[in-house]
């Protein structure tokens, strides 16, 4: 392989403080030395760690007005696909509509740079508007691509609109779930190009000692405020506690449209006063809070619109830290926390299951540090964010490899 590849990164949005799992990602991919040009299409933008990140202007989407009849000149037959798509396919959402709208916007107006500069491969971090962006510069142009497609991709109103055919075009494609992997197997793409290889953590923290007296259990919960975190469960798994008589405080670290109604319910429930919402908290911040935690809590739900959590990253962020987690068996949160080893599931229909094991929490060292234990060493072998992004630029090396025999 060529010393350095450019490699060009499509993001929707970079750097995005939610995000930080994919910031890593960057900082690992320096550090193994590749040569990175990053793309950011809504937002974001400046620098990052030194490193320029584009950001994709939307004044520039009127230059359309003469870029997209230069194109169809070069490529008619793209334009014809696109035309018969739209004609005969109907979006999931107008969300996803205009998120596809903007990948092939950013394709059509930034083809001529590209062409004059193409990098050795363009991978689109999401399965929405960076996929569409990389799939059409590939039609235009035939830069080779890979393309992430992760929960939201795959289940948000059944899918994304175009997400097999962009897919099925695609060198890799990068999932980091099985549960990821599984759906888009059943979609019926290649095996061979599915990848399944987790975020990760750049350092691992200290694993804090187990706090002697946890009484009041110290919980916590970092999760956006919005459906599929089944909140308005959580809170009634936290009256559940109040009424056994289980002492403890909760923070729900986390901004969302839901934060109003939440606070309503947690009135309604009388739990105000032990339930703090702080809003959104830097990373720091959210580390300050896992170090006061003894348990964190995941109540994910399939949403009404089929949305639903991949395995967030603050579960193994909190396994790391030895914050103890229980979890619902709701996407792919078991794929790292296994009931009775690495933590505690439970059905959120049933909080009477919660209110059990946080007793035992509460009152069993032994078998609370045999979790940790073993939470902690499920971390430091699947969530290096260096040693998982060498598996995908390993993977990455393959793809450009068969290029140039």
């Amino acid at each position: 392989m060529p010393a350095s590849p450019v490699i060009a990164y499509l993001f929707t949005t970079f750097p995005k403080n939610t995000e930080t799992f994919l910031q890593r990602e960057i900082i690992a991919m320096r550090e193994h030395g590749v040569a990175l040009r990053i793309y950011s299409l809504w937002g974001g933008g400046g620098r990052f760690r030194g490193l320029p990140v584009t950001r994709f202007s939307k004044w520039r989407l009127l230059t359309l007005l003469w870029l997209i009849p230069l194109e169809a000149s070069r490529r008619p037959e793209v334009l014809r696909q696109l035309l018969h798509g739209l004609a005969t396919r109907r979006a999931p959402s107008w969300q996803n509509f205009w998120e596809n709208m903007l990948g092939a916007g950013f394709a059509c107006i930034h083809a001529r740079e590209f062409r004059r500069d193409p990098p050795a491969l363009v991978h689109a971090t999401w399965g929405g508007a960076p996929a569409t962006a990389a799939w059409l510069l590939w039609r235009l142009d035939g830069h080779r691509f890979s393309a992430g497609a992760h929960a939201y991709d795959i289940f948000e109103h059944g899918g994304d609109w175009w997400l097999r055919e962009k897919l099925a075009e695609a060198a890799l494609i990068h999932t980091s779930t099985e549960m990821g992997r599984s759906a888009l197997l059943a979609r019926g793409l290649p095996p061979e190009r599915i990848v399944c290889i987790r975020r990760g953590l750049d350092h691992l923290p200290p694993l804090k000692p187990l706090r002697t007296s946890r009484d009041p259990l110290a919980l916590v919960c970092v999760a956006r405020l919005v459906e599929k975190k089944g909140l308005r469960q959580q809170l009634r798994i936290y009256a559940a506690l109040r009424d056994a008589g289980i002492p403890f405080t909760a923070r729900v670290i986390g901004e969302g449209p839901m934060r109003p109604e939440l606070e309503r319910l947690a009135g309604r429930l009388g739990i105000s006063a032990q339930v703090t919402f702080t809003g959104h908290l830097p990373q720091p911040g959210v580390w300050e809070e896992l170090a006061r935690a003894d348990v964190l809590l995941h109540t994910g739900v399939v949403a009404p619109s089929g949305d639903r959590d991949g395995l967030p990253n603050v579960i193994p962020e909190a396994m790391a830290a030895g914050v103890l987690v229980i979890t619902s068996p709701v996407a792919a949160t078991t794929e790292a926390i296994h009931d009775g080893v690495t933590g505690i599931v439970a059905s959120v229909e049933a909080p009477e299951e919660w209110v059990a094991a946080l007793r035992r929490l509460a009152q069993d060292d032994a078998w609370a540090e045999q979790l940790r234990q073993a939470a902690r060493r499920w971390v430091e072998a699947h969530f290096n964010a260096r040693r998982n992004a060498a598996r995908l630029l390993d993977r990455f090396q393959q793809v450009l490899a068969v290029d140039r025999k």
